[in-house]
């Protein structure tokens, strides 16, 4: 538990120093849910750091934020989608086909 705390904790100061709160109030940014801690390291930080989510949380966990939050946003995020779907979710053809449909379905379940 005390790895986890850590991580978690060397995670949120990288994102403090990308700026990735800049819209925030800095006290809300002091600590966040596990949810948001997922989806701001997939968006700002590097592979290594994403490396270190798949250590403090299991891989169904990350991959329902990256469909939730990420998949959704479409051109926006293209880029990184790719490669997340590549290198983390074993997704061998995701340009076309599988990052547009699930973009869709997602967005299908918000309206």
């Amino acid at each position: 538990m005390l790895e986890k705390e850590k991580i978690k904790s060397e995670l949120l100061q990288k994102l403090h120093e990308k700026h990735a709160f800049w819209s925030y109030d800095k006290s809300s940014c002091q600590t966040i849910s596990d949810w948001n801690l997922i989806k701001f390291v997939l968006i700002h930080l590097d592979i290594d750091d994403i490396d270190l989510l798949f250590k403090i949380y299991p891989k169904n966990k990350i991959k329902k934020v990256w469909m939730d939050e990420l998949v959704i946003q479409g051109d926006y995020l293209r880029n990184t989608n790719i490669c997340l779907a590549n290198l983390y979710f074993d997704i061998k053809h995701p340009i076309i086909p599988y990052l547009k449909r699930m973009e869709t379905y997602k967005l299908n379940q918000f309206a």
